[in-house]
């Protein structure tokens, strides 16, 4: 698939706001007509109206709630009713949760785990199935940073990060010959509403380290257009993906448990 997304339809999940936003805007200036997925249809509405203003393209705004068990299908119900083909999924939404792991409300984890697990692998195993047949298509998926590592404060949502990295990678491999391919996106800190929602206040490293949307979302689309594996952002984070290889698995929670804190 060429730079130029004319004619060809993406999917993006948690496109209300933040790094969704931002990748919404930017495939759309590429010509792509956009499918936007999230629970605020008034967010949507406006970003919608600001997106198609600028490109002329085709939007439709779908507001569903992907944590809720029925949410994937209500999503994919809807899509195939419309009967155009996805070109590129973006699975943007998730949602993080800080705290001691055993304390945390299991509503609340629970419904994260559902939105950045199993929402993310049913819309991929759907979707990848068309692009698959018609043998060609890209997948963008979010992970973090945390992915990389085990995460004391973020136990549950590193583990559903280091899922999205690791089924990414090995869906990669399987789909190296169809024309389907895959992309990780791996960002740390980012000015979104990420921690506000997670009840965490970030530190003075994370602040000095904090990326725009803006950036991120460029960033991932070069990287998925350009067949990019994985793609993690800033030069720090980088460095921090790297690094913590070469540390006992133990001594990587120790660590991160104090950049965290």
């Amino acid at each position: 698939m060429s730079f130029d997304l004319r004619g060809s339809y993406a999917l993006i999940t948690g496109a209300s706001s933040g790094i969704g936003l931002e990748i919404a805007r930017g495939l759309g200036a590429r010509g792509a007509h956009l499918v936007l997925a999230a629970r605020r249809r008034d967010r949507l509405d406006e970003v919608a109206a600001s997106i198609g203003r600028s490109n002329g393209i085709n939007i439709q705004v779908v507001d569903v709630d992907l944590s809720h068990p029925e949410g994937p299908d209500t999503l994919i119900d809807m899509i195939d009713e419309k009967a155009c083909p996805i070109d590129i999924l973006v699975n943007n939404a998730g949602v993080g949760l800080y705290g001691d792991g055993l304390d945390a409300e299991w509503d609340r984890e629970g419904a994260m785990l559902r939105l950045n697990v199993i929402a993310l692998a049913q819309l991929t195993k759907h979707f990848g199935r068309s692009m698959k047949v018609r043998g060609r298509g890209h997948i963008l998926q979010v992970a973090s940073t945390a992915a990389f590592q085990p995460c004391p404060g973020y136990a549950a949502y590193g583990a559903t990060k280091a899922f999205v990295l690791h089924h990414a990678e090995a869906l990669a491999d399987e789909l190296r010959d169809s024309g389907v391919k895959i992309t990780t996106l791996c960002p740390g800190s980012t000015n979104t509403e990420f921690f506000e929602i997670s009840g965490h206040k970030r530190n003075q490293l994370q602040e000095a380290t904090s990326m725009e949307p803006a950036d991120v979302a460029r960033q991932a689309i070069e990287a998925m257009l350009g067949g990019r594996r994985v793609r993690v952002t800033g030069f720090t984070n980088k460095l921090g993906a790297v690094g913590v290889r070469f540390l006992p698995r133990r001594l990587q929670a120790i660590v991160t448990r104090k950049v965290l804190s």
